[in-house]
């Protein structure tokens, strides 16, 4: 009778991130994002890509979602490394700590980013309708439902950052959550909102 050696197993053991956020100079999130990859470090890069127009010309251009912001996880003791980095302001910090920000919030926005869906900055929203999508491929995301003219959007949140990014979507692929709070006089029940709180120390 075959028998296991326990012994000889390995089990693979998923540790959550430890995300947080950099404040950068203007206009310095993509080199900050090279400067810190060459150093070893895991960072997130969100962009939306926009038609710029000129008199003569259209050129489609890759803009910063959170403009002055990018992400970096398990910077641990190397805080100096990244702080001396060029281009780096300051550690999005709470009483002088790294302000945590939640896994669920990086996944949320990563997923939007690579969906096949438009995505833009937002203003951040605090209250609206809470909802899920349901199906398609940002099946199980989370934000807040509000409406731009005739499209559907889900806005993403970075609570740390007080920020938001809006992905249209269709408003079919959507279903309440129970944590609705009440709407906002200038906020319409359509459009999903993404928000990144986020406070520098």
């Amino acid at each position: 009778m075959p028998t296991e050696n326990i012994g000889t197993h390995r089990f693979r053991v998923e540790v959550e991130k430890q995300w947080c956020a950099l404040h950068t100079r203007h206009q310095h999130e993509n080199l900050v994002d090279s400067l810190l990859r060459m150093k070893g470090f895991d960072t997130f890069y969100p962009t939306s890509n926009r038609i710029h127009v000129w008199k003569d010309r259209k050129k489609r251009i890759s803009e910063a979602l959170f403009p002055g912001y990018l992400f970096v996880s398990d910077i641990g003791a190397r805080r100096l490394e990244v702080v001396s980095t060029p281009g780096v302001c300051s550690i999005v910090s709470i009483a002088g700590v790294p302000a945590p920000i939640p896994n669920n919030e990086i996944e949320s926005i990563r997923r939007a980013v690579s969906s096949p869906y438009p995505v833009e900055p937002h203003a951040y929203l605090k209250e609206g309708d809470c909802v899920r999508v349901a199906h398609g491929p940002l099946s199980g995301v989370q934000g807040i439902l509000v409406r731009k003219g005739n499209s559907a959007r889900l806005v993403l949140a970075v609570q740390m950052l007080g920020r938001a990014a809006a992905v249209e979507i269709d408003s079919a692929l959507v279903e309440p959550l129970s944590c609705v709070h009440e709407k906002s006089p200038d906020v319409s029940p359509a459009r999903f909102v993404l928000n990144t709180n986020f406070q520098t120390i």
